[in-house]
């Protein structure tokens, strides 16, 4: 063979060796691995008591962890600001008016196909432990353990698909416990999976953990610059609501106040309403957690029975706040520690790098804001839900987006994580782009909300309205017919309703136009609020 031919023969020998070996590499390259997802929800967290987004309550190092080492949302929301109508929009990625759990009231339409359910078919395992709020049987789980309703925060009961049981103990450790044994122990390492990790705590009537009522009953924490709002420059709805530290929120079951010490003097509870559901927690409690319990508040009751029959409103005021932050604070120190637990979990054994860790809460929360607690406004306290995420594949440590993000893409962001198409009737968007740093292809930049319970619980009237980045225009109807504009830059306490402001005439016709808009894309209209308001007046909710 002459030197031509040799050159061309090994050449080809080369060339034909390279792609056996491009084809090797190729048939044996392993496909992507589906990522594990861990949906970790508390109720009624308020952005503001996690030190990531503010440190002036608390300090939560554990939770602040999926900032450092993800990303934090500034401008995380939800659809409706009430418990069991965010879940099923989490859970469905569809608006209230679609999913029909409007409210705590209104029945979930189980007609409807989840995001578990999906997962689970395509081959996740998939497990929920704590609070779902609504339904006994929740669809496309393996193995579930979920309170009964709001659940109990001592020695709780709980619902399985292998028959109730209640466990002795502090709800927020039980259900810590419970996730980490099915990791543990009942986890298939073959397949990825999809846990629910939600917890029942700071719900009211926020009774923490003895541990942690003995720190924080010491401790006092600053008040809002807006406890004393008079809502001046607001419309009727915020003159109207009934969650006043003051006025509304209970001595006994809220602050702790022993019934017969309130009775003592004088002190009346919503026709005994609070009385009573102070003593259905109380009597919970074993004789040893009884003990621990009167030990602390026993000497703040004996203070406080000095101190009332001198007391001004705004006295009792500043009091009641202390009271409501001392355990609101505490419970959620308990979520904290336990999210670590969990965390740590998943480090030890190998777990953290292809699963999705996901901290949020059903709703915002008021902490004394405009003199409030509890939520529903689309006002920002209430509207805006603390969201971190940590998934080191994909993103960076330290991340931070101020895109409007809501409860209702929760969804399609799993669907698209885990490599499949979602249904065509989901209503979200999924986040994929933000967490992979393509934030040019994220196509939102307004989002609609959407309340219902009224006349209801704290008496927060119906309303629908659009948020962007720089302002937010509401419409309050039913009994009013009242519109709020606020620019959210300017006046971020939302102070100051602009809406008949001269100035802003331009940004009100059109945010009302992009409102309509989302009206239409989301399916909602002046029909669907007519038909909502007659089921009430048929279940004889409203005359």
């Amino acid at each position: 063979m002459n030197s031509g031919n040799y050159v061309k023969a090994a050449t080809a020998l080369t060339f034909a060796a390279t792609l056996s070996l491009m084809s090797s590499c190729k048939e044996e390259q392993p496909k992507p691995e589906r990522p594990n997802i861990v949906f970790i929800m508390s109720d009624d967290h308020a952005y503001q008591a996690i030190s990531a987004y503010s440190d002036k309550l608390i300090r939560t190092p554990n939770i602040d962890r999926l900032y450092r080492e993800g990303m934090l949302f500034t401008n995380a929301s939800v659809t409706n600001s009430i418990c069991a109508p965010s879940r099923a929009t989490i859970l469905t990625g569809k608006h209230s008016h679609i999913h029909g759990k409007i409210d705590n009231i209104f029945p979930f339409d189980t007609t409807n196909v989840t995001f578990p359910q999906i997962l689970h078919d395509q081959g996740y395992q998939t497990a929920m432990f704590g609070k779902l709020h609504f339904g006994n049987n929740p669809k496309g789980f393996d193995e579930f353990k979920i309170l009964p309703g709001q659940g109990d925060y001592y020695n709780p009961q709980f619902i399985t698909n292998k028959g109730d049981t209640t466990i002795q103990g502090y709800v927020t450790d039980i259900i810590t416990d419970l996730t980490l044994d099915w990791l543990g122990n009942r986890r298939r390492e073959e397949d990825p999976f999809m846990l629910f990790y939600l917890h029942k705590a700071p719900h009211r009537e926020w009774l923490p953990a003895p541990r942690h009522y003995k720190e924080f009953t010491k401790r006092s924490f600053p008040e809002p610059e807006t406890l004393f709002d008079d809502y001046n420059g607001r419309g009727t709805a915020a003159k109207e609501a009934e969650m006043n530290l003051l006025k509304h929120m209970t001595i006994s079951a809220d602050n702790k106040i022993y019934p017969e010490v309130a009775k003592e003097l004088g002190i009346e509870e919503m026709s005994e309403w609070g009385f009573n559901v102070f003593k259905s927690k109380y009597d919970r409690f074993t004789e040893k957690q009884r003990e621990e319990w009167d030990a602390v508040y026993g000497p703040i009751n004996e203070k406080f029975r000095k101190l009332y029959p001198n007391m001004n409103d705004s006295a009792f005021m500043r009091w009641k706040y202390q009271r409501y932050m001392q355990d609101y604070l505490g419970c959620i120190a308990s979520v904290d520690e336990n999210v670590g637990r969990v965390l740590d979990y998943l480090d030890e054994n190998g777990l953290s790098e292809n699963t999705i860790v996901v901290y949020t809460s059903d709703q915002g929360f008021y902490l004394g804001e405009h003199g409030w607690f509890d939520k529903r406004f689309i006002y920002d306290e209430s509207f805006k839900t603390p969201l971190l995420i940590r998934w080191p594949e994909k993103i960076d440590p330290g991340s931070v987006t101020d895109e409007m993000v809501q409860n209702l893409d929760f969804a399609q962001t799993f669907l698209e994580a885990a490599g499949i198409e979602p249904p065509e009737d989901m209503q979200g968007e999924s986040l994929m782009p933000l967490l992979e740093g393509r934030d040019g292809e994220w196509v939102r930049d307004a989002v609609y909300y959407h309340y219902y319970e009224y006349p209801g619980f704290h008496m927060v009237k119906r309303h629908y309205g659009i948020v962007n980045k720089d302002y937010k225009l509401a419409h309050f109807y039913y009994d009013i017919d009242e519109w709020e504009l606020y620019d959210r830059r300017k006046d971020p306490l939302e102070l100051n309703n602009l809406y008949d402001d001269p100035n802003y005439q331009e940004v009100v016709k059109e945010l009302k136009r992009e409102l309509q808009e989302l009206r239409r894309k989301y399916k909602d209209s002046k029909e669907l609020d007519r038909h909502f308001i007659q089921k009430y007046k048929e279940r004889g909710l409203i005359e």
